[in-house]
């Protein structure tokens, strides 16, 4: 019973880890090369990689992107 809930705590421990630096963000831009460069602007901020997740171009950009340490 003890290994059990050794077990639960470790594994409720490295949820917590990894989602506690995953964190994402949306910018609007004119065109899609501003936009990548406001998302990787914010990264640096935080001193974090990022991956961009979606794009939707109409009048104006709108993309989202993930953000991890």
């Amino acid at each position: 019973m003890k290994n059990i809930k050794t077990l639960v705590a470790v594994a409720a421990l490295s949820l917590m880890s990894a989602g506690a630096f995953a964190q994402s963000i949306s910018v609007t831009s004119s065109t899609i090369d501003s936009a990548e460069a406001k998302i990787a602007a914010k990264a640096a901020e935080q001193g974090a990689n990022y991956s961009i997740t979606s794009a939707i171009v109409n009048n104006r950009v709108h993309m989202t992107a993930n953000l991890s340490k």
